[in-house]
C-alpha cells in the first residue's frame, strides 16, 4: 500500500492552515501532517516538526529551512501570509518538493523567479480562483487558451455604489458576504486588489499574457473562474465556496480526494449573475496591470504598498479610501529597479518605508498619487 503524503504547512494557524488540518484529518490514508508553523500556539498535534514563531528570526528560519528540505517531506503548503512566503517557498522549490502555494503575494514579487524554480513540476494553486484555472487547464492544450476569466465576488460594497468608501469601518470591511478568510485578503477582497494581484498571478502560473486575463463580478461565488478556447467554447469550474475544496484539490493532486465538500445543486443556481468591473470606482486591477507591465520591481513595489497600506487601515491609520491611493503614489514615486531577488527585494523594502514615512507624515492619513 502507497504510504500517505508527508505534508508541511507553513502559516498553521491561519484561515487557509487550519482548513487544510481539517483536510488532512478527513483524509489519514492519503496525507500525513508532517510538520508545521505557527504563529502561536494552537491545539497539540503531533508531527515530526512542530516550529513555533515568525519568519525573520533567525531560528525559526533555520528550523523552516530543515523542515522544507527533509527528504522525508514530500509536499509544502505555503499559506504564510504576504511576502514572508518568498524565502520559504524558494527553498521548498529548490529541494525539489511539491508546493501548493495559498499566498499570491510570492509570485506577484517575483513570478519569473518563482516559476523558474519550479521548473517543469510546477505550482499548485490553492486561491480558489487559480485551482479552478487549473482544473480547466487538465488535459488542454495552451495554444487552445484564448482568455481566462478571474471570478470575483465584489467583496461587501460593490453592490452598493452610493456608499462613501471615505466613511469605510474596518469592521464593514471584514464583513465579507461569502467567504471566511484572514483579515489581510479580506481587505484586500473589499479593495478588490485581491483580483489585481490574482491577474499577476494566473499570468505567472499559466504563462497568459495580461491582456488575455480578465475580470468579471460574481456575487454568487460559485463559479470560481472560466478558462475560453479558441473555438468559442468555456470552461467554468463550480463549486461551493469553501476553501477546503481547493485546498483538498492541491493536496490530493493527481487524485481528488472524496467529499471535500458537500456538491452545488444545480436547482439552486438559477440566479447566477456576472457584471463587468467598474475600474473607476476599484482601480486596483488596473494599477496591478500596469505594475506587471512595466515590471522593474513594480510588482513587488505594489504587493508591499498594499500589504502596508492595509495594516495602517486596520490600525486606524488611513482611511478605507487611502489603501488604493497610499498603492498608487507608492508605484509613481518609485524610481525603477531590477528583477534580481535581491532587487525585488530591495523594492520591497523601498515600498515599505515610503508607505510608513509618508502615512506618518501625511496629516489626513493620505499619500498624494
Amino acid at each position: 500500500m502507497t504510504r500517505p503524503v508527508n505534508v508541511a504547512i507553513l502559516g498553521a494557524t491561519g484561515s487557509i492552515g487550519q482548513q487544510a488540518l481539517d483536510v488532512i484529518d478527513r483524509n489519514p490514508s492519503r496525507l500525513r501532517l508532517f510538520g508545521l508553523t505557527e504563529g502561536r500556539r494552537s491545539a497539540r498535534r503531533t508531527a515530526d516538526h512542530m516550529i513555533q514563531g515568525q519568519a525573520g528570526d533567525s531560528d525559526f528560519d533555520a528550523r523552516v529551512e530543515a523542515m522544507v528540505t527533509d527528504p522525508r517531506c514530500d509536499l509544502v503548503l505555503v499559506a504564510i501570509p504576504g511576502a514572508r512566503a518568498l524565502a520559504p517557498t524558494l527553498l521548498a522549490l529548490k529541494a525539489g518538493k511539491e508546493v501548493a502555494l495559498a499566498t499570491k503575494e510570492v509570485l506577484v514579487m517575483a513570478g519569473a523567479l518563482v516559476m523558474k524554480a519550479a521548473g517543469e513540476r510546477g505550482l499548485r494553486p490553492v486561491d480558489s480562483e487559480h485551482s479552478a484555472i487549473w482544473q480547466c487547464l487538465w488535459g488542454e492544450r495552451s495554444e487552445h487558451v484564448r482568455r481566462l476569466i478571474i471570478t470575483a465576488s465584489g467583496g461587501p460594497f460593490w453592490a452598493h455604489p452610493d456608499l462613501d468608501l471615505d466613511q469605510v469601518t474596518v469592521d464593514q470591511a471584514l464583513n465579507h458576504p461569502r467567504w471566511s478568510m484572514g483579515p489581510k485578503v479580506t481587505i484586500d477582497s473589499a479593495t478588490l486588489m485581491n483580483k489585481g494581484l490574482e491577474v499577476i498571478e494566473a499570468h505567472h502560473l499559466f504563462g497568459i499574457a495580461l491582456d488575455h486575463i480578465s475580470v468579471s463580478i460574481h456575487p454568487q461565488s460559485v463559479v470560481h473562474s472560466v478558462v475560453e478556447f479558441i473555438d468559442g467554447s468555456m470552461k467554468a469550474q463550480i463549486g461551493r465556496p469553501d476553501m477546503r475544496l481547493p485546498i483538498a484539490v492541491a493536496l490530493g493532486y493527481p487524485e481528488r480526494l472524496p467529499d471535500a465538500v458537500p456538491p452545488a445543486q444545480l436547482e439552486e443556481l438559477s440566479g447566477l449573475e456576472f457584471h463587468a468591473l467598474d475600474e473607476s470606482r476599484f482601480p486596483s486591477v488596473r494599477l496591478a496591470r500596469q505594475a506587471a507591465a512595466a515590471g522593474q520591481g513594480r510588482p513587488a513595489v505594489l504587493n508591499a504598498a498594499n500589504e502596508e497600506a492595509v495594516n495602517a487601515f486596520l490600525a486606524g491609520a488611513i482611511p478605507f479610501s487611502g489603501i488604493v491611493q497610499t498603492v498608487e503614489a507608492a508605484l509613481n514615486a518609485y524610481p525603477g529597479g531590477g528583477e534580481s531577488l535581491p532587487e525585488i527585494l530591495e523594492a520591497d523594502r523601498w515600498a515599505r518605508e515610503f508607505v510608513k514615512a509618508g502615512v506618518r507624515g501625511a496629516p489626513s492619513g493620505r499619500l498624494k498619487a
